[in-house]
């Protein structure tokens, strides 16, 4: 029974072990994302004078990602439905319209259109 020798592989660097998350005793900070920043510069579109609690804040974002969700949802079925494989504002116009209820879808869709032209514009 002889044993092999082995061989190095040449040219190569080491492989460098990888991080963990306890190192020396800190803990890597997680990153969440939220919609924090923007539901608070609208806060203050709207009503400067009027601030949020962070129990406010934390059901807001958790509203917007609700539907957001909804709307991606229902965009990804009629672009099924018609056999596309992209979404385009159109799917998304017409999951607004049905998601949403009366007045509000109308307002949602005109603000959408404004902000479409706005970034279409900027190019």
């Amino acid at each position: 029974m002889s044993t092999k020798a082995e061989k190095k592989p040449a040219g190569k660097a080491p492989v460098k072990a990888t991080k963990t998350k306890v190192e020396a005793g800190k803990r890597k900070k997680t990153r969440h994302e939220t919609y924090g920043s923007y539901i608070y510069k609208v806060l203050k579109q709207v009503h400067p004078e009027i601030g949020i609690s962070n129990k406010a804040m934390a059901i807001m974002n958790s509203f917007v990602n609700d539907i957001f969700e909804r709307i991606a949802s229902e965009a990804s079925k009629l672009a099924s439905y018609n056999k596309k494989t992209t979404l385009s504002s159109r799917e998304v116009q017409t999951a607004v319209r049905l998601l949403l209820p009366g007045e509000l879808s109308k307002h949602a869709v005109s603000e959408g259109t404004k902000a479409v032209t706005k970034y279409t514009g900027a190019k």
